[in-house]
């Protein structure tokens, strides 16, 4: 089978994206791109690989890397090729880097931050976090991407995925409109909707990412194993709204699939 660096995403890979809410891509970037960035994120909260006596909590978040490390890993061809797959040619922004990272450490402590949840995107000027919102046409996010920095293997606190969750999303945005909903609305019920999902769980070596359409369900878990886990989810942004003069997106697609819509 060709590579997806020679040829992008096959169609089937895309058709899954609209499907189950999201692609794996293995090989986006290089390990040596994520050593690079794994370092500089030791070296700013201030812990080492070899001393795990510090150890101490069981999430440390930074909030943004914008080094020359993480602007290659956010743009590599592979990444910029399935960008235009699913978001649209010239639809989107390029990353100037990378965040946030919850970078997850052993620990038999509860996180405290491992609930289920979707990535509001507008609205984040408000000092109430609760208050941030989303709409039914995903403005101010075109992806949710999940940039794994090191190996992570069913113990390392892969994040959670609910398959298919953001068809349903989807359909509980839509009466809200342009003004969409606040996060404390989406999750009033604790994403009931969603609870018959089948899960997955974010696996792979470093250098996978995982690309998500906006409106997935996800959640972070305990890191039951012995390596510290390094990630970054950061979203990837549109150059502006959706346009109904341009042929619809997958992005879009699984969205008019969901609720019916024409935009």
């Amino acid at each position: 089978m060709p590579h997806d660096a020679q040829i992008g995403l096959t169609s089937r890979r895309v058709q899954s994206f609209i499907d189950d809410g999201f692609v794996k891509i293995e090989n986006a970037f290089s390990a040596d791109l994520a050593r690079q960035c794994r370092d500089e994120l030791w070296a700013d909260i201030g812990l080492s690989p070899s001393q795990p006596e510090g150890w101490t909590r069981p999430v440390i978040r930074v909030s943004s890397k914008s080094s020359p490390p993480f602007i290659q890993a956010a743009n590599t061809l592979l990444l910029q090729r399935a960008f235009d797959q699913l978001v649209g040619t010239e639809r989107w922004i390029a990353p100037k880097g990378l965040g946030t990272f919850p970078i997850r450490f052993p620990s038999a402590q509860a996180p405290g931050d491992d609930g289920w949840h979707v990535d509001v995107s507008f609205g984040l000027d408000n000092p109430d976090f609760m208050e941030w919102r989303a709409n039914v046409r995903s403005s101010g996010r075109a992806l949710l991407m999940l940039f794994l920095l090191s190996d992570v293997g069913p113990d390392d606190a892969p994040t959670r995925i609910r398959r298919g969750s953001h068809a349903m999303i989807a359909r509980e945005l839509l009466p809200y409109g342009e003004a969409g909903a606040t996060l404390r609305q989406l999750s009033a019920n604790g994403y009931a909707s969603t609870a018959d999902c089948a899960v997955e769980i974010a696996t792979g070596t470093a250098g996978t990412v995982y690309l998500c359409h906006p409106f997935l369900v996800h959640a972070a878990q305990p890191h039951c194993g012995q390596h510290p886990r390094f990630m970054a989810q950061p979203p990837l942004l549109p150059r502006s709204e959706f346009d109904p003069s341009l042929p619809p997106s997958p992005v879009q697609i699984a969205i008019r699939q969901a609720c019916g819509l024409t935009f």
